[in-house]
């Protein structure tokens, strides 16, 4: 049996111990709904079921740590009402639904679905619906792009993540102003947040964003558990996999792609524009000062640099002010139209 099958099987049985004694403590299953997205043909929904006692602490301001200790229900019944249709499911080893329905008939725009769990409470959660003939869209990354985190730097991380409240998390300065330049420039564009943080903070992360006048969007977000080939998953593969599959759902969409090079966004963007260069419109990289890198990685250097820089419009700042006005000085030369639609010997990149 190879380690990650074994691991799988500990956290199987540990979370099927942890399922047994809340039952017998009077828990109940509970429905979680994450932002889910689509167009006019199909979408896709996220939820999860877990064992949940009464808590009267405020989620707003309960400490970090506590997001982290859950226990999930697999093989749980789930039906998803999304328009006029309605999907009878059930839940993965982790507890989760990831459903794609078609023939919703939802008009463009945020949506309500309903969601409901045998034994839970049904819950609402929100979709978005692209407008039919949208062309552009930003992929987001969150952490150090637009929350300060710097992961992966262990003791802060931790302390981030672990023990802080959820409502004092800093935003990284000017990227609301940013993202807002790109919204009055495009007001139909969607967002969406990629990131390798796990879905039990999904709720704090629509608080900050909402909070700090960032784009509502839909947030792909993963899990810490092994899988079937490793003990953790992979952060980076988790990124191509999500790019690969908004390329599948939009394949008429070009996006732009914003990250940091605290960990390996660089790299990820840079060998996705080089395998879909035209679906990338422009690159814009959040840089970490020297002394950030240090406390993430060790170095005080970027761990990457984005690959063929040329290839697609690249801008590089410290922070969102700064990407900000090197987008004004792009849209300046053309002005109206995004960056991918430049003339090639423009030069652009720095």
């Amino acid at each position: 049996m190879a380690i990650s099958d074994f691991a799988r099987a500990v956290e199987k049985r540990i979370n099927n111990v942890g399922i047994n004694y809340t039952e017998k403590a009077g828990w109940q299953p509970s429905l979680a709904g994450y932002y889910g997205y689509g167009d006019m043909d199909k979408v896709r929904i996220f939820a999860r079921v877990m064992m949940k006692a009464p808590d009267k602490e405020s989620e707003r301001s309960r400490r970090g740590f506590r997001q982290f200790f859950t226990i999930q229900v697999s093989e749980h019944p789930v039906t998803v009402h999304a328009g006029d249709a309605t999907v009878e499911t059930h839940t993965n080893n982790g507890g989760y639904i990831d459903l794609p329905i078609k023939n919703h008939g939802l008009e463009p725009g945020w949506q309500t679905i309903q969601i409901e769990a045998e034994g839970a409470e049904p819950v609402d959660a929100e979709v978005l619906i692209l407008q039919p003939g949208t062309r552009f869209g930003v992929v987001s990354d969150i952490d150090d792009t637009i929350l300060v985190t710097m992961l992966p730097r262990a003791v802060t991380a931790a302390y981030n993540s672990w023990f802080a409240r959820i409502n004092s998390r800093k935003p990284v300065p000017g990227m609301s102003a940013f993202y807002e330049t790109i919204r009055e420039q495009h007001p139909e564009i969607p967002f969406f947040y990629v990131s390798t943080g796990a879905w039990n903070t999904f709720s704090s992360l629509v608080d900050f964003i909402a909070k700090h006048a960032l784009p509502k969007g839909p947030m792909l977000l993963t899990d810490w558990g092994p899988t079937q080939t490793s003990l953790f998953r992979s952060g980076q593969e988790h990124k191509r996999v999500q790019l690969r599959n908004l390329v599948i759902d939009f394949p008429d969409i070009t996006w732009i792609l914003v990250g940091d090079d605290g960990q390996h966004d660089p790299f990820i963007y840079g060998n996705f524009a080089e395998e879909h260069p035209d679906r990338v419109a422009a690159l814009a990289i959040r840089q970490l000062s020297p002394s950030e890198h240090v406390l993430a990685h060790g170095t005080a250097a970027p761990l990457s640099e984005v690959l063929h820089r040329g290839m697609v419009p690249t801008i590089a700042g410290a922070d969102g002010f700064d990407l900000r006005k090197q987008w004004l000085e792009m849209d300046q030369i053309r002005p109206g139209v995004l960056p991918h639609a430049f003339s090639s010997d423009a030069d652009l990149s720095r």
